[in-house]
């Protein structure tokens, strides 16, 4: 294990998380708020710890291989947490330090789970520091440090780094350097992002809510900064967000191939093409089910519409209390929830992709059993898919039921509803934040006890990391020298 380029990146992480603290101090000044002194001093804090440890002394070997790429970005997220919610604990608006992890994780892994029962007595740099922690979150701040440390490219250093925290079963570059296809990530990321903002302060937004829904927009993660979430909104806005919730849940391959001109390559990626057909197949299926709830079709179809894309990209925002739609609705709900959005996107779940993949494996199986001879090749937009990716997919489904299973079963411990428990492990584990009964999208998780809470926080984790590398960081051998 090579602990001094582990030390040296997580210096990196603190001093990054530093300069991001300073946002909250500029909108404490915007509105006059004395909380901003406890973002400047948290600020302070982290920049100190991260240039002393970025600048003083740099490892001599600045390898890092695949079981110190997933312990570094682990403890990353880790750390990051950990100082993310002090200041949350010293205003005193979250006085638990457990909730203000709780809240700071959900914020980072952009899940959108609160502990808050009332958001709007929040002051506005808190505010703003949990919805920007989901922009922080959505691309992966591992992602942005690549573009500025010197790690060696060698040994696929830098791709051990990447493959570590970006979403999907298999990261590609988009340029032959890892720091330029961080650079393309980054760049693509926040030109969509801007957009949305611009857009949203055109349809008549206040400039504080148009930037918190942008970053939860971009980052799909789910924290409104109004009680009713995104419901107060007029019909033109909670539309523009849906389009926006989408846009973020497609693979930023499709916006690269865009932008290099070749659409009809882009056109053409079969897992954008399914994401789209769920969205419209879930979109009918609410519309029709709950049509007799409203006053219109149109305002039915809304609802779906704006849900559907919450729930699938895991955003996580509500226009409506889902939780009172018919049982078939809420199923379909439910459904997304674990699909998720597309591979190499902001968003969580367990991804189109590997539902496909799975499902073509299935396939080829079962063909297997009729004719035992046949070699059948898996493709994926005309590329065959390795064995070893296959493999892994099936592996990571299999940890993945053994979490969900066991987490269910631990938080049980709180007395709470089936529906409550397997609703709360489904929407931290896919990183989307509301559920159903008492986590609902009119309700939190402040009524868990503190043992639950942290269950819920490694899901929050393991989901948004995709389930390895917290797993390498809590497995004994991980740690043990070898002679």
């Amino acid at each position: 294990m090579n602990y001094p380029v582990i030390g040296y990146v997580l210096a990196w992480v603190i001093e990054i998380e530093g300069f991001l603290m300073l946002a909250p101090c500029l909108v404490a000044v915007v509105y006059g708020e004395k909380t901003g002194f406890v973002y400047l001093l948290g600020a302070a804090v982290c920049l100190a710890i991260g240039l002393c440890g970025t600048k003083l002394k740099k490892p001599k070997d600045m390898s890092i291989y695949r079981k110190e790429g997933m312990v570094t970005v682990a403890l990353a997220w880790v750390v990051m947490s950990l100082l993310g919610a002090v200041p949350f604990v010293i205003t005193g608006e979250i006085p638990s330090f457990i909730d203000a992890v709780f809240e700071i994780v959900s914020g980072f892994t952009t899940t959108g789970a609160s502990i808050l029962s009332d958001v709007e007595a929040v002051s506005h740099p808190s505010l703003l520091w949990r919805s920007f922690s989901h922009w922080i979150g959505g691309m992966g701040v591992l992602v942005f440090i690549l573009m500025l440390i010197p790690v060696r490219e060698g040994a696929g250093t830098q791709m051990n780094l990447m493959r570590a925290e970006s979403p999907g079963y298999d990261i590609s570059k988009l340029a032959p350097k890892v720091s330029n296809t961080a650079r393309i990530l980054y760049k693509l990321y926040l030109i969509i992002t801007i957009i949305e903002m611009i857009v949203l302060l055109l349809s008549g937004m206040n400039w504080f809510d148009a930037v918190c829904i942008t970053f939860g927009t971009a980052g799909t993660g789910g924290f409104g900064v109004l009680n009713t979430s995104c419901g107060s909104y007029t019909a033109l806005q909670q539309v523009i967000i849906t389009v926006f919730m989408i846009a973020f849940g497609v693979n930023f391959s499709f916006y690269f191939l865009i932008s290099v001109k070749r659409v009809k390559t882009a056109v053409m990626m079969e897992e954008v093409r399914v994401y789209l057909l769920i969205i419209a197949a879930a979109v009918l299926t609410i519309t029709i089910n709950t049509a007799h709830m409203y006053s219109s079709v149109s305002e039915s179809m809304r609802h779906a519409f704006f849900q559907v894309g919450s729930i699938i990209t895991t955003t996580g925002y509500s226009s409506v209390d889902f939780d009172q739609w018919p049982s078939l609705s809420k199923a379909v709900l439910i459904l997304l929830m674990c699909i998720g959005a597309c591979a190499g996107s902001t968003g969580g779940g367990i991804k189109v992709s590997r539902i496909m993949i799975y499902l073509k494996a299935q396939k080829r199986r079962v063909n297997r059993f009729i004719h035992p001879h046949t070699i059948e090749t898996i493709r994926m937009d005309g590329n065959s898919v390795p064995e070893h990716n296959i493999n892994t997919i099936m592996v990571f489904l299999a940890a993945y039921c053994a979490i969900f299973a066991l987490s269910v079963l631990l938080i049980s411990i709180d007395g709470f509803s089936f529906e409550t428990n397997f609703t709360a492990v489904a929407a931290t584990l896919n990183n989307i934040g509301p559920g159903l009964a008492k986590v609902g999208p009119t309700l939190n998780y402040g009524s868990y006890s503190i043992f639950s809470k942290i269950v819920l926080i490694f899901n929050m984790l393991a989901g948004r990391l995709e389930i390895f590398p917290m797993l390498v960081l809590v497995f004994p051998p991980t740690w043990r020298r070898r002679f």
